[in-house]
């Protein structure tokens, strides 16, 4: 949620502008004489700081804060609470490190010294630049730029033989595993489950990417996600395909009106609290969206139809969700598995570190599941 406020700043005030961080009560002064260790003993204390030095002696005192900022111990023994631990440090360092502020004005320049152009990085991601001076955190305006480039490259996916562009605040597909997945089902199962335009729904489309491995298999797409950055992103990214006319991308909570052929989700798989924008396509609380999700694949089903549910174990093997919690939804529901696809970690997560977090994430299994309300045979197990 974005953040605007008024905040004292030297016996005045400045605006504070933010992502997803709440103003600090107020920013105090920092330069390039300004020490780490003094800037985040007034981080720690929830003061903001407003720097007016070079942009890179910015950089590189906000590289510096983070280097002396504690790390949380593991609360007890084992992987979750090595887990939990882990979470904690990422927002600690999202919540202290966020404090550091830089002047942007009105078209996104910054007046430090030394600052690069920003304008078209920070545009795409937060839109109007200030009429005035605002401060933003370092940390976002640094995210911002990375996810600019990220956007200019693009992410290649191999299923498709194509790369997409996802936008600021938008999870791209740097974990092949689901999409790989969903295309070794339509490899399996697509002609006979897919005639020629035959209706599909793709919910929470992110970059668009499954909508595009539906249309072309022939499947006319209906395409949702909350985030209106996730719908701008995904019709830019069909466009560009040449598969605009094939998909329709609405912004919607889950399901779109009607019945599909076929329902594709990936739901976000750790059942946590998220804390920011790119962690709600991996974390939802208290797994309120899968369980919905989950109740209402029965009504979006044609008769006939399919829904094939994409899902990690991982929170099984962090102790997140009960073993067996995700049959007993499934079976509440009215669906049964008719089978299922498993495919094995490839993201560099899984292939780093010895801790128990790092051999949880190794262990990882991502799996399809083709549901359907009578439990009509499918094709068997099998891994990707």
């Amino acid at each position: 949620m974005p953040f605007l406020a008024e905040v004292e700043l030297a016996g005045g005030f400045a605006q504070w502008r933010s992502e997803g961080l709440p103003p600090p009560v107020r920013l105090l002064p920092a330069d390039d004489r300004t020490t780490a260790a003094a800037a985040l003993a007034r981080a720690l204390r929830g003061n903001g700081l407003a720097y007016g030095g070079d942009w890179f002696n910015a950089r590189q005192l906000l590289a510096a804060m983070g280097r002396r900022l504690a790390t949380p111990r593991p609360g007890g023994p084992g992987v979750l609470a090595a887990f939990r631990a882990e979470r904690a440090r990422k927002r600690a360092e999202h919540e202290v490190l966020s404090l550091l502020a830089v002047p942007l004005e009105a078209g996104w320049r910054s007046p430090l010294p030394r600052a690069p152009p920003l304008a078209a990085a920070l545009e795409a991601a937060f839109g109007a630049s200030p009429s005035g001076v605002a401060w933003l955190p370092l940390r976002e305006v640094l995210g911002a730029v990375g996810a600019h480039e990220w956007r200019r490259r693009g992410v290649e996916v191999p299923a498709l033989g194509a790369r997409v562009h996802p936008h600021y605040g938008v999870f791209a597909p740097v974990r092949g595993e689901y999409v790989e997945l969903v295309a070794s089902a339509l490899r399996a199962r697509g002609a006979g489950l897919l005639p020629a335009g035959s209706r599909a729904f793709d919910v929470g489309t992110g970059t668009g990417v499954l909508a595009a491995l539906l249309a072309k298999a022939g499947a006319r797409v209906t395409a949702t996600d909350l985030d209106p950055r996730a719908v701008a992103c995904a019709r830019e990214n069909l466009a560009a395909l040449g598969l605009a006319d094939a998909v329709e991308v609405v912004r919607a909570d889950l399901f779109p009106p009607g019945r599909a052929r076929l329902v594709v989700a990936n739901p976000p798989w750790l059942p946590e609290e998220s804390h920011g924008p790119l962690d709600r396509a991996v974390y939802d609380p208290g797994g309120a969206v899968l369980e919905r999700l989950v109740r209402g694949l029965p009504g979006a089903l044609e008769e006939g139809g399919e829904a094939w549910l994409v899902l990690s174990d991982l929170a099984e093997r962090l102790g997140l969700r009960a073993e067996g919690a995700l049959d007993a939804l499934l079976r509440s529901a009215g669906l049964r598995p008719a089978a299922v696809l498993e495919a094995r970690p490839t993201h560099p997560r899984a292939r780093t570190g010895s801790d128990p977090v790092a051999r949880a994430r190794a262990a990882e299994r991502t799996r399809l599941y083709v549901l359907s309300p009578d439990g009509a045979p499918g094709f068997a197990r099998a891994s990707a």
